[in-house]
Formats: C-alpha cells, sequence, structure tokens
C-alpha cells in the first residue's frame, strides 16, 4: 500500500511542479479575482486567466505538441485557430454585427480623432525597436495601443507567436482599466470650459447611408492595403448583414451564440500561451510598460488633436471625444460620457464619442495591416 501512495504521489503533478509554476497559478488566480469580484473584462479575462491556470499546471500537458504519431494536447488543437488568424476576423464579424458606424457617418470629421489615437501604436512600436525588440515583435507591442484585443492576438498570431500570451494579457487589462486611465489624462490635457462644451445634435443617417458605407469602406481600405482584408473585410461584412435588415437571424447568430462561442475558445487559447517559462521574463515587463505607454500615448494624442479641432471649429467640439479614439468599444465613449456629464450634467456626449470610437477599431485594422505587410 506504502508503494502504491507513493507511486501514486511522484506521478502526480505536485510531484513536479516548481516555483514558476506556482508563481503563474497565483498570477492566473490574480485574474480571475479581478475578472469576478471586480468585473474587470469578465468576459474574455475569466477564459484567459483560467487557460493560464490549465497550462501551468504540471504534467496537464494541454499545449503539447503532437509528435511520433502521438496526440496532441486540447488547448494546442483549439489554439490552430489562433495560429492560422481564424478567430480575431470572426470576433470582428461579431463586433461589425453590434456595431453602430451612424455617428461616424453623421459627423465624418471625428474619423481624423480615431487616427490620431493609433499614433501610439508607432510611438511604442519605435520605442520597442529602442529596446532592442525585433521588427516583427516591436509592431506587435506596438498594437496594443490600439487598445483592441482582437487586432493584438492577430498581428502577435502572425508575426510574434511566442509574445502572444503577455501581448494579450496586456492588451485586455488595458482595455479593462479604461475608466481609470483615461480620466485622470482628459483633465490634465483640457480645461473645464472645453470639457464643459456642448455639442449639437447629430444629424439623422439614413438607412442607405448605413448599407453603402461598409461597402465602400471595405473597397477602398483591402484595395489600398490588401493584409487588412480579414479584419476589415470581416468588420464590415458583419456591419453590412446588421443594417441590410433582412437577415435578422444571421445578425442574432454573430451578436450572441458566435461571439461567446469564439470568445470562449479564443480565450483559453490565448491564456494557454502564458506558461511560465515564456511569462516570468524581464521582457514581459518590458511588453507590459510600452503597452502602457502605447495606451496612454494614443489618449493623448486623440484629445490633443480633439483641441486642435475645438479650436478650429471655434469651440463646437469637445475635444474629449478624442480620448476614445482608441478602439475600446465603447467603454471609451462612455468614459467620455461620463466625464462631460461630470462637468455639465446636461451635457451628452455618449453618441458624439461613438464617431471617433469605432473610427479607432477601422484604425486599428489599417495600423496591423500595414505593420502586417511591412514585416
Amino acid at each position: 500500500m506504502r508503494k502504491m501512495l507513493y507511486d501514486f504521489w511522484i506521478s502526480s503533478g505536485f510531484a513536479i511542479i516548481d516555483i514558476k509554476q506556482i508563481i503563474m497559478i497565483i498570477i492566473a488566480c490574480i485574474f480571475l479575482y479581478l475578472a469576478i469580484k471586480k468585473k474587470y473584462e469578465p468576459y474574455l479575462l475569466i477564459p484567459i486567466a483560467f487557460g493560464m491556470l490549465l497550462v501551468n499546471m504540471p504534467g496537464a500537458n494541454l499545449m503539447l505538441h503532437p509528435e511520433n504519431g502521438e496526440a496532441g494536447g486540447l488547448l494546442y488543437y483549439l489554439y490552430q485557430g489562433i495560429e492560422f488568424g481564424i478567430y480575431p476576423p470572426l470576433i470582428f464579424l461579431c463586433v461589425g454585427a453590434g456595431t453602430d458606424f451612424g455617428p461616424l457617418i453623421a459627423n465624418p470629421k471625428t474619423i481624423l480623432l480615431g487616427a490620431a489615437a493609433q499614433f501610439g501604436i508607432f510611438f511604442a512600436f519605435l520605442g520597442s525597436i529602442l529596446l532592442g525588440f525585433a521588427g516583427p515583435a516591436a509592431a506587435s507591442i506596438g498594437i496594443i495601443g490600439g487598445a483592441d484585443g482582437p487586432t493584438a492576438i492577430y498581428l502577435t498570431g502572425e508575426l510574434a507567436p511566442e509574445l502572444l500570451g503577455t501581448i494579450a494579457l496586456a492588451a485586455y487589462s488595458y482595455m479593462a482599466l479604461v475608466p481609470i486611465i483615461q480620466p485622470p489624462i482628459i483633465k490634465a490635457l483640457t480645461t473645464k470650459e472645453e470639457r464643459m462644451t456642448k455639442m449639437e445634435q447629430l444629424r439623422p443617417v439614413s438607412k442607405r447611408e448605413k448599407i453603402i458605407f461598409p461597402v465602400i469602406v471595405a473597397v477602398f481600405t483591402i484595395g489600398l492595403l490588401p493584409s487588412s482584408a480579414p479584419l476589415i473585410g470581416m468588420l464590415m461584412f458583419g456591419n453590412l448583414i446588421k443594417e441590410s435588415g433582412v437577415v435578422p437571424k444571421l445578425v442574432e447568430t454573430a451578436q450572441s451564440s458566435l461571439m461567446y462561442i469564439i470568445t470562449i475558445i479564443l480565450g483559453l487559447t490565448v491564456g494557454a500561451k502564458a506558461d511560465a517559462d515564456t511569462f516570468l521574463t524581464i521582457q514581459t515587463l518590458k511588453i507590459t510598460a510600452l503597452g502602457l505607454a502605447a495606451f496612454s500615448i494614443g489618449t493623448i494624442s486623440g484629445v490633443l488633436f480633439g483641441k486642435i479641432m475645438y479650436k478650429l471649429s471655434n469651440g463646437k467640439i469637445n475635444p474629449m471625444i478624442g480620448a476614445a479614439g482608441v478602439s475600446a468599444v465603447p467603454m471609451a465613449a462612455r468614459v467620455v460620457q461620463k466625464v462631460g456629464k461630470d462637468e455639465n450634467p446636461t451635457n451628452f456626449l455618449l453618441m458624439h464619442a461613438m464617431g471617433p470610437n469605432v473610427a479607432g477599431v477601422i484604425g486599428s485594422a489599417v495600423a496591423a495591416g500595414i505593420l502586417l505587410k511591412v514585416f
């Protein structure tokens, strides 16, 4: 009996666990706490954190590569959807099916704010190069500044898959922390008078405009930058089926079932790339710091361009809406609405902020296409 118990013990994972794996399991539990207790992006953070926990359980081999006719691990096979760039475009399809581009169509000038907020991507890219990262890795780190998780996952999966776990966690962590990070930056860069600025109600957008818009954007953007086709194409297709009004079952599926299925698999497999040997490095600290800088610079550049538009419009555009140019939809727009309402209870900026917010989604996908084409 004693020998049986001994054999059982030495065959268990607890007998071979090391300190790095213990640290990673603790980190995974912290992320689970933040997702469940603090409600920080729970739909994504729970699967990511649990995938992290599973991959660091000794002996489980869930990410085992198949060799010599032996089967691979469960999460290894599920991960192939990221390996071949399938899951992120599908997420974009679902996002498109739930996005209203009306505010952007009604006020097309706000696309400039979405473009300005992408400056953080290229700032972090240059910073990564200076810190010694190779071009593909630097591009993957830079895309964190777009505050767009699926885009970060897609680009990193294509260019630097070894960094996927770290970059995905950084991207989604900063997306979750939008309500904490952005308000101090907005208030530091704007005056009370600017924050109190009320904007005129947007003009009504016709159904025809909403149907034509995704077609024009797809043709123009993909024609100009073919490497953006997977993300832009799926985003605009999702939006087209929504605005067409003739396929409600497809829209309902994309907005609910498909979105949640892909989110579960995507989260688990992204977390499964955060094994101890990959994650617990100085490189991870550098990526985390660069990601925060990228996101902050994106917010700053959006607000500063908003201030330029405030001056050029003779005070008709509230510069805060530039902060929504990062593509954390719709959280960044909600932050602008809250800060504006705190300054002026009669202010309603949500729909105005949604213009640069959805423009930021397009902008981050285009930036990813540019980086993908270069590297």
